[in-house]
């Protein structure tokens, strides 16, 4: 059976990193079903170019509208292995957090929630105030992982292609579907 895996992308920074965690998806063989929400539209236009919207909609497996709350993916009946919200803007992450499910992005997270599916959320946003680290707590408690898009500066990247693959290659690795696709720490030496 091919493992079905939610991507959404909320109006967060970090647009690419949703765009390349579906290429990797569909790379894997996964079925993918993309929420993109209005503001993340706007950032993957601004942030990878105009054409951003359409060549995720050719990449992904479904594209869902945000405010399309009877989706298949709004409800625990239908099957997926996990969750990914790349970037995770903090709205994104409080809705989540105290489920405020009014919209698909918010309620297929919910769903994984609630079926106690693996729901990786990469938080983004700089600096932290005590509202943000208390809905990531509540998001973690509810049972996200929380997965702040950190560059992995050990493996000596060389361009900002290379540090959003490995970011997103670690979140599909959190899943625990896959055999690991991220570059691994090796140690010293």
């Amino acid at each position: 059976m091919t493992p079905c895996v939610v991507v959404g992308i909320s109006g967060a920074s970090g647009a690419a990193i949703g765009l390349r965690v579906v290429d990797i998806l569909a790379g894997l063989g996964a079925e993918t079903h993309v929420v993109v929400t209005p503001a993340a539209e706007r950032t993957l236009r601004q942030e990878v170019g105009p054409d951003a919207l359409a060549t995720l909609r050719e990449r992904s497996g479904l594209c869902h509208d945000a405010s399309d709350i009877g989706a298949a993916i709004a409800s625990g009946s239908f099957p997926t292995r996990g969750m990914i919200v790349a970037p995770c803007s903090m709205h994104t992450l409080a809705a989540i957090a105290y489920g405020q499910a009014d919209n698909l992005l918010v309620r297929a997270a919910d769903v994984h929630l609630k079926e106690r599916r693996k729901l990786i959320l990469l938080a983004r946003e700089t600096p932290l105030h005590l509202g943000h680290l208390r809905a990531m707590t509540a998001a973690t408690e509810a049972g996200a992982v929380i997965m702040p898009p950190v560059p992995a500066f050990y493996l000596k990247p060389e361009s900002v292609a290379e540090i959003v693959d490995q970011i997103a290659r670690r979140a599909i690795d959190l899943l625990r579907v896959f055999e690991p696709v991220a570059t691994p720490w090796r140690g010293e030496g």
